[in-house]
């Protein structure tokens, strides 16, 4: 598995707006073969920053959800939301791994 963390700073007038738009990303994201998790996190103390923690099952996952339409149109809806670029951590899956929680 390949878990990426995208870090996102949304301008104060966009929040709602961003969250209700990387909702409907996640909820047709998670329908995907490839993607095992898409959760979207807001930080409780200050709620301009999200997270959003994709969990793909293979390394060409990522490439395949980038092609998806659904993910165009989250992409260029808050491109100006933004309050500076997004950016992304890439980790490998430790535990559990690819036998269950043994």
């Amino acid at each position: 598995m390949l878990i990426v963390h995208v870090f996102v700073h949304v301008k104060p007038d966009y929040v709602e707006a961003f969250k209700a738009a990387s909702l409907e990303n996640a909820r047709k994201s998670v329908k995907e073969p490839g993607i095992a998790r898409f959760d979207v996190i807001q930080q409780q103390d200050d709620p301009m920053r999200f997270v959003l923690v994709e969990v793909y099952r293979t390394k060409d996952d990522p490439a395949k959800h980038k092609d998806t339409t659904h993910y165009a149109v989250w992409r260029d809806t808050v491109a100006d939301m933004m309050a500076e670029p997004r950016s992304s951590i890439k980790y490998n899956n430790v535990f559990p791994d690819e036998n269950g929680w043994d």
